[in-house]
């Protein structure tokens, strides 16, 4: 499984802009990729108070990026401001090519920067499966709970890579490097993450750190601070199944329930 990291500056709030970069930068990965990982809300960087640029699942951000997955053969991992039933959602998306889009919507809103203001947040845990690989997204401050990540023990919720989509600026990026490596390890997996680099109308910086961890922490790809570019990980499912089956720490952990609090 080839998953191309795409770690670039987001134009904040320029639609346009955004998805004609984007798609050049697919472009150039035809024939070398299996999935391309976009940095959250990719389309208009971290903005929570801008309705005006939400969209529906079948507006211009999804179009443009169905089409690009046709025609480049590389499905597509991110996230989008997404209109549904009066509602807003900061919502994932994984398209394959010459397939119906799946879609995930964020559980964990971050209200420091008043995110859960302006969306409503996402409650159902998926995997999905792309050429027998199954994968689990986490969208930014999802990554900070553990147990929403936990991988399951049936074949419905246990996944192989963990896929985060991130806008996690410099300021904390200390925890997110300590996160992401937890979660391969507690969960016996590998871990794809993109974070974007520059400034965004807020005045945060953002300095990437996106990377691809195997569940014994070796960075298998990794960027420098503020580096700006594209890099295409080949992960060895074959070496993972091996690990969890002569290894299989999932035997021993604590079942658990998770329930929305009224």
């Amino acid at each position: 499984m080839k998953i191309a990291l795409l770690q670039y500056p987001i134009v904040w709030a320029d639609v346009e802009t955004n998805l004609r970069l984007t798609v050049r930068r697919v472009e150039a990965l035809r024939g070398k990729a299996d999935i391309a990982m976009l940095p959250e809300m990719f389309s208009t960087g971290f903005c929570t108070d801008r309705p005006d640029l939400a969209e529906p699942t079948d507006g211009q951000t999804i179009r443009t990026l169905q089409q690009l997955a046709n025609d480049t053969g590389v499905a597509l991992i991110g996230s989008f401001i997404c209109a549904e039933n009066s509602q807003l959602y900061n919502r994932g998306f994984f398209i394959k090519p010459n397939e119906t889009p799946d879609f995930i919507d964020k559980a964990h809103l971050y209200a420091h920067g008043g995110e859960n203001l302006f969306f409503t947040k996402g409650n159902e845990r998926k995997v999905f499966t792309y050429k027998g690989v199954r994968l689990r997204l986490l969208i930014c401050y999802d990554l900070r709970f553990p147990v929403w990540a936990r991988n399951g023990v049936m074949e419905s919720t246990n996944y192989e890579i963990l896929l985060v989509i991130a806008n996690w600026p410099e300021i904390r990026i200390g925890a997110y490097d300590v996160l992401l490596r937890a979660r391969a390890i507690e969960n016996q997996c590998y871990v794809a993450a993109v974070n974007p680099v520059g400034e965004d109308a807020l005045g945060l910086h953002y300095n990437g750190h996106s990377v691809a961890l195997d569940t014994r922490l070796h960075d298998l790809a990794g960027f420098g601070d503020n580096e700006e570019g594209t890099k295409v990980v080949d992960f060895d499912m074959g070496k993972l199944r091996h690990f969890r089956e002569t290894l299989p720490l999932w035997k021993d952990a604590d079942d658990f329930e998770l329930r929305d609090e009224l």
